[in-house]
């Protein structure tokens, strides 16, 4: 009989491209991934590897036992959801990616009233970019993620993931306080400081400086918003900032609202086959009540 755990490797070797990548994945050593997959040839009694250059590829008898190890990965957190579905506790572990601002508007609420409702379940938190996020929730890395679309900026689709939305989530000018900036073509002259290349975040910034005819002086670049807050606070630099980096607090720069009060949407999404488990409904039940406090 195939070895569950030894076929999961070699999906993972599908998705992730390289033996060294697996082995990040697992903790492992690369030398153990090889043996694990030598040992599943052997099970298996036909190639299922061949040497490409430096790297390997799989064989169409390896692509065979790759649809069949998604199914039955699928089948089996069916059974699981199933299974904890009869129980009439909801309690467990859920693995949560989330990004900065979501961390910072919404998961604080949703954490006291998780516990306050949920206190046998336990959820692990996670930052991630929603990009890299949406990828390692289809991978299995985690259950549940918390990601984010901006205008004109279709996040990334996995397969047999789903979507549900969150919230709608206004993106302002921040600005230091008394510098009568009041459109973001008054900043076209200023020091911007921005999330990193590559990001949607980032490239939706430059392209509304760009239709507002500048190109910003971007002189700081990180993902830390609380850094850009810090930056605006001292009088150093401009940015763009999301409403839910404020959640429950006022704010301590001034914002300015941009023409056409774009938004970002946030949403949740989880495996197809893993969404009707109670402790993910559980979870999307807080999320979607904590937006309400922000």
């Amino acid at each position: 009989m195939l070895d569950l755990k030894r076929l999961r490797l070699l999906r993972e070797l599908k998705i992730r491209g390289t033996i060294t990548a697996v082995a990040e994945a697992y903790s492992y050593s690369p030398s153990s991934v090889s043996q694990q997959l030598a040992l599943l040839e052997t099970e298996a009694g036909v190639p299922l590897l061949t040497k490409s250059g430096r790297r390997v590829q799989l064989t169409p008898q390896a692509e065979v036992l790759v649809t069949h190890t998604t199914q039955l990965l699928e089948r089996m957190e069916l059974m699981e959801t199933e299974l904890v579905s009869s129980l009439t506790e909801v309690r467990g572990t859920v693995r949560l990616a989330v990004f900065q601002s979501a961390a910072l508007g919404i998961i604080p609420q949703a954490l006291t009233l998780l516990a306050a409702e949920y206190p046998a379940l336990r959820v692990e938190i996670t930052q991630r970019e929603p990009e890299n996020a949406l990828f390692e929730v289809w991978a299995r890395e985690f259950d549940l993620v918390i990601a984010e679309q901006y205008p004109g900026h279709a996040a990334p689709r996995q397969p047999d993931l789903d979507r549900v939305g969150l919230c709608e989530d206004e993106l302002r000018l921040g600005v230091p306080a008394e510098r009568g900036i009041r459109s973001i073509a008054d900043a076209s002259s200023l020091p911007w400081v921005m999330e990193p290349r590559g990001t949607a975040s980032r490239h939706w910034a430059e392209q509304l400086c760009r239709q507002h005819g500048f190109e910003p002086d971007v002189r700081f670049e990180t993902a830390d918003l609380q850094a850009h807050i810090r930056l605006i606070e001292s009088g150093n630099a401009v940015a763009i900032l999301p409403d839910l980096v404020w959640a429950g607090r006022t704010p301590s720069v001034e914002l300015v609202r941009l023409e056409g009060s774009p938004t970002r949407t946030v949403f949740t999404s989880v495996r197809e086959s893993n969404r009707g488990r109670p402790t993910i409904l559980a979870c999307r039940d807080i999320l979607n009540r904590s937006v309400s406090f922000v």
